[in-house]
């Protein structure tokens, strides 16, 4: 074994050893965490039951509201904690071979009423010559979810998210492109930062931990957005030899796919959402 080698198992030894460290730890702080917030909500109805003529109403009041912070604060750590979690956690994928368009089928029937009631129509361009991939299901499907979320919520007053396959070289491409605002570059180049985040609220461990399971896949993720005009989100994912082509359940026509295809592609070959300016 060459010297290169034994330098990354080593590598890779040293961040398991790491990301099982820190896991262990988010644990242990998750565990006294549940406690504190079990105890503010006891709390909180000990204070709800406060007799209105209490000539303490007003010192109640107030020390409901403080409690009422604390709760949210709980709220907020554990999911800061949850996403933590799951961006170190190390995967032991099971990939098998699979169909992407059933597998993002599925995931859109799941989130369409979400959408809906954000006022975003989801249009879909489901390639129906997609060849086969090797996917974990599970992992790609919270991967996939995370990005719809993302689009969905950058569309503050509604748009449209247009979601689309197709087949791209040695394997194939899954494409988001939503109608919100943009990025801005500087915000851009920093998509995939871990903890870095410009929603209120957000751990910044949605894109990393997105861009980690596609990897894993051994694929790669790819951001492009232009400010006033949208963002259009890229998966690539290897597509084996010899696996035989899937077609999905509900699949739109070729010839319409690659029609929508040249209508939403942009001068730079990036596409641009239908309803954009």
């Amino acid at each position: 074994m060459s010297s290169a080698d034994d330098s990354s198992r080593s590598r890779a030894e040293t961040y398991a050893e790491f990301a099982a460290l820190v896991g262990a730890l988010a644990h242990e702080i998750r565990n006294p965490l549940s406690t504190i917030r079990l105890n503010m909500e006891l709390l909180a109805e000990d204070f709800e039951q406060t007799d209105p003529e209490s000539p303490t109403k007003h010192r109640d009041r107030r020390a409901k509201a403080k409690i009422d912070l604390v709760r949210q604060e709980c709220d907020r750590l554990q999911k800061l904690l949850g996403d933590f979690l799951d961006f170190a956690r190390q995967e032991t994928l099971a990939l098998e071979p699979g169909s992407l368009n059933a597998e993002i089928d599925q995931l859109l029937d799941f989130y369409a009423p979400q959408a809906r009631d954000a006022h975003v129509e989801i249009v879909r361009y489901l390639d129906p010559e997609l060849p086969m991939v090797r996917l974990d299901r599970e992992t790609l499907r919270s991967a996939v979810l995370n990005l719809l979320i993302n689009a969905v919520q950058a569309m503050e007053g509604g748009g449209q998210l247009v979601v689309r396959t197709r087949a791209a070289g040695l394997g194939v491409l899954l494409e988001l492109i939503d109608a919100g605002p943009g990025m801005e570059p500087e915000t851009l180049s920093k998509a995939f930062r871990a903890f870095y985040t410009t929603k209120q609220g957000g751990s910044g461990l949605g894109l990393p931990t997105a861009r980690k399971i596609v990897e894993a896949h051994g694929g790669s993720i790819d951001i492009e957005s232009t400010p006033g005009r949208g963002t259009k989100v890229t998966i690539w994912l290897p597509a084996p030899p010899r696996l035989p082509t899937a077609e999905p359940r509900s699949a739109r026509p070729h010839e319409e796919a690659a029609a929508a295809g040249r209508q939403l592609d942009g001068p730079q070959g990036g596409f641009v959402p239908s309803n954009a300016s």
